[in-house]
């Protein structure tokens, strides 16, 4: 059989989960003690990146920790979020925007193909958007790219999805 097999490789992001992680969080931070009185708070902006801003460093990393748990228990990946870098903000406070990974950026892309011809491994990767598709004659050979992605993975959440066989 000369059928042609092939799946799809996404980083995706579930919005309704970081906002509910969020409502989380930031209860959690109006009722933790340590929090009292600070202006510490998180922020959602444009659906693409949070805003993060705390009295001092040592709180701002408080915070973090706070969303990352929020976000674990929500079932989202800590490693879909990209931190930048910490700025100076209004009446001595700081502040840190965390970017929110949807898609894979080409670079990345070009990092996995290439992979994927390192391995010899007989299949087509080709970039098609913000995503990448996958395919071969052979199942086996595409349950190999996806144990070599796992392994491999260029520092994103990969999710495999849209599999035909």
């Amino acid at each position: 059989m000369a059928t042609e097999c092939s799946f799809d490789v996404v980083c995706k992001v579930d919005l309704d989960e970081v906002k509910n992680a969020l409502a989380q969080a930031m209860k959690e931070i109006g009722q933790r003690y340590d929090f009292k009185g600070s202006v510490s708070k998180i922020e959602l902006k444009d659906d693409k990146a949070l805003v993060l801003t705390s009295d001092d460093e040592v709180k701002l990393k408080a915070v973090i920790d706070v969303l990352q748990t929020k976000l674990h228990k929500r079932g989202v990946s800590i490693r879909s979020m990209v931190y930048g870098k910490l700025e100076p903000a209004a009446k001595g406070s700081v502040r840190q925007e965390v970017t929110i990974q949807q898609g894979i950026p080409v670079e990345k892309a070009k990092g996995l193909i290439k992979a994927v011809k390192d391995a010899k491994i007989k299949v087509q990767a080709s970039i098609q958007g913000d995503q990448l598709r996958v395919s071969g004659k052979s199942r086996d050979d595409l349950q190999e790219v996806i144990a070599l992605f796992k392994k491999d993975d260029q520092g994103l959440d990969l999710q495999f999805t849209n599999y035909r066989g």
